[in-house]
Formats: C-alpha cells, structure tokens, sequence
C-alpha cells in the first residue's frame, strides 16, 4: 500500500463516498482511487479529441494525416501479406 495523507472534503461529499464504498463493498480509499484515474483518463481523452478535431478542421493538415494513414494501411497489408523486407 502506498503513502497516505488527509484531504478536507464536504461532508455530503463525505457521506456520498461512504454510500458508494458500502454499495460496492470496497474501501474509500478505493473509489477516490478509481474516480481520480477515471478523471485522468477522461480529461486525457478530451484533450486527444480537441487535438484531433483542430487537425481535422484544417484541410491541408487533415489530407497530411490522411496520407500518412495510407502509407501505414499499405506498410501493415505488405506484412500481412508476407511482402515485407
């Protein structure tokens, strides 16, 4: 088990946490856990959409990224298909 520390929370936020460790039968510990790496993962996910739509949005740079999908397509069949050097 890893370090721990103490954090001030409300205390709704306090009773929801517990509600929700009871329900599921797991520690506290384990949901703040859980619903920190579930942020992370959700805000990391956003960020790549925002990227993705900016490169989208410009044509140049979206034909640029098609292209280059296209030579990894050709690259992946070539060794699929036993061709690859």
């Amino acid at each position: 088990m890893s370090a721990t520390t103490t954090i001030r929370v409300s205390t709704d936020d306090r009773a929801l946490l517990q509600e929700i460790a009871e329900t599921l039968g797991r520690s506290q510990q384990d949901i703040v856990h859980d619903a920190l790496e579930y942020f992370r993962r959700a805000q990391m996910l956003r960020a790549m959409n925002a990227a993705f739509a900016a490169l989208h949005a410009e044509p140049s740079v979206w034909a640029s990224v098609l292209a280059e999908r296209a030579g990894w397509d050709a690259a992946i069949d070539d060794v699929a298909l036993g061709d690859a050097a």
